[in-house]
């Protein structure tokens, strides 16, 4: 199959492949991971599986002026203004961002199957290119294409701009999603993004309004995603609204919504909080090793403990986490708890004859309170209607999702981003795609890179101030080049 270009006039190649893409999709193998495991599963008693987060925000910040400043990584900012803050960690993220191109291949030498999983958002990728990082690059092809490394790394997809579901327009989220793909493709081939069957979502959001989960799990099957990493606060049980039970099994995620339709996915658990501690610790492993092998659909299967954290964040993350990592993999290499990833798991898991409609269900939280009170099908309006007499008899009940930073709410108190976002968003929308812009178009592309870029979730999370100033004047540009080139 031929190839897409990593760049397009200057743009990541984020738009103008999608037929490439969904064929390349269609006719992708079944398995990737197991026909090249040598883990012996009925033979294990459990596994783990850790996975890296990484993300750089784009911020305009090349040039004193805010309203004509370069769009630059933020990392570029930290390499620039060492004497700031923590911007002195700028060598060490860049060491983290490509390390394990050289932790992979060290221990796969030595004879040991280390496993990871990774998952960089788009606008790290560019930055990093844009900064002439290309030695990251190197390292992570390496043990992405290359036959005998490929096995031990497992991509993530996640959304181009590292927005966050809940709050971010349904149709733009979708816009989201496949930049990413295209843009990794580009980076990585075709054959590595067959291989992509998990999502990872921005600070584990999951929306929870019945319509919007609904729409952002149609958007990851549509995509052609597999399965889902969940934080296990964000979820429940259908029948009593708790939580999860045998977490470290796959479960189903089943999203209805007001029109009646449903859409399910598998849903891997992240449990506990956003401590990195847990991955820089290697904590997963050291719990699977207490697991033995738990019941699923009449057979005994071994646990998977699954963590996520970010991979370059935090002083434990720098500096703790190699040699634990190294420690762990030697010793858990042929042992009866292997590190896996969690599509090599799954490849195994229905390779003993479970389907997915033997996994237990799981819905987003709060969902039960509705469904108690509401029909699926019974319309928008009357869903509306349910959720604010909810809100009113329970101030804990909220439609915001529900992400690792309970504490953080993504939508309250941001109102002065959300408005210029929400209109870069209805702007695009009526300009581009209603008007049958093609996405092959250079404006398309310039508009859509402005957009994605500018609905990134630091411009919410760190605050008012200079964040919040530079995600206003990202959305002004937005508005700008669809107002001048539309």
């Amino acid at each position: 199959m031929t190839e897409i270009a990593e760049y397009v006039d200057g743009l990541p190649n984020i738009c103008g492949n999608e037929s490439w893409i969904d064929e390349l999709l269609k006719h992708r193998p079944a398995e990737v991971f197991k026909p090249s495991s040598p883990i012996a599963f009925d033979q294990i008693r459990s596994a783990c599986a850790i996975a890296l987060h990484m993300h750089q925000p784009l911020i305009p910040a090349g040039g004193g002026d805010l309203a004509s400043a370069e769009i630059i990584s933020n990392l570029q900012y930290m390499m620039e203004n060492q004497h700031i803050g923590d911007n002195h960690n700028a060598p060490v993220f860049h060491w983290c961002y490509k390390r394990m191109g050289e932790f992979i291949p060290q221990l796969m030498q030595e004879g040991k199957e280390p496993r990871v999983m990774l998952e960089y958002s788009g606008t790290l990728f560019h930055g990093l290119r844009k900064m002439g990082l290309d030695d990251v690059f190197d390292a992570l092809k390496t043990i992405t294409c290359h036959p005998e490394y490929r096995r031990a790394v497992e991509w993530l997809g996640c959304p181009w701009g590292h927005a966050v579901a809940p709050s971010t327009p349904s149709q733009d989220f979708r816009l989201h999603v496949k930049a990413w793909q295209q843009h990794f493709a580009g980076i990585f081939g075709s054959e590595a993004l067959e291989r992509v069957r998990g999502f990872s979502p921005s600070e584990m959001a999951l929306p929870n309004h019945p319509d919007v989960a609904y729409a952002y799990i149609k958007t990851l099957k549509d995509c052609g995603y597999l399965w889902l990493l969940v934080q296990e606060h964000t979820v429940e049980r259908p029948e009593n609204g708790w939580g999860p039970e045998l977490k470290h099994l796959p479960h189903r995620l089943v999203c209805r919504n007001s029109a009646g339709e449903s859409v399910a996915i598998i849903a891997i658990v992240k449990t506990q909080g956003s401590d990195t501690k847990l991955v820089a610790q290697m904590q997963p492993y050291y719990e699977a090793k207490s697991l033995s092998r738990w019941e699923l659909a009449g057979r005994r299967v071994p646990p998977l403990v699954t963590q996520i954290a970010d991979g370059e964040n935090g002083g434990v993350m720098m500096n703790e986490f190699p040699p634990k990592f190294l420690e762990v993999v030697r010793e858990a290499s042929g042992s009866d708890t292997p590190l896996m990833n969690a599509t090599e798991y799954l490849e195994f898991l229905f390779g003993l004859g479970i389907k997915e409609s033997d996994l237990p269900e799981l819905q987003p939280i709060h969902q039960k309170k509705i469904w108690d009170r509401f029909q699926p099908g019974d319309g928008p309006e009357k869903l509306a209607q349910t959720i604010e007499a909810l809100k009113k008899e329970d101030h804990r009940f909220h439609m915001e999702g529900g992400s690792w930073t309970n504490d953080i709410s993504w939508v309250r108190g941001y109102e002065n981003v959300l408005g210029p976002m929400e209109e870069a968003s209805v702007a695009f929308n009526a300009k581009a795609i209603e008007a049958g812009v093609s996405p092959a178009e250079p404006r398309y592309r310039k508009a859509l890179f402005h957009l994605l870029t500018a609905q990134t979730s630091c411009y919410r999370y760190w605050g008012q101030g200079l964040w919040t100033d530079y995600g206003r004047e990202l959305c002004r540009r937005t508005l700008s080049i669809l107002q001048h080139d539309f």
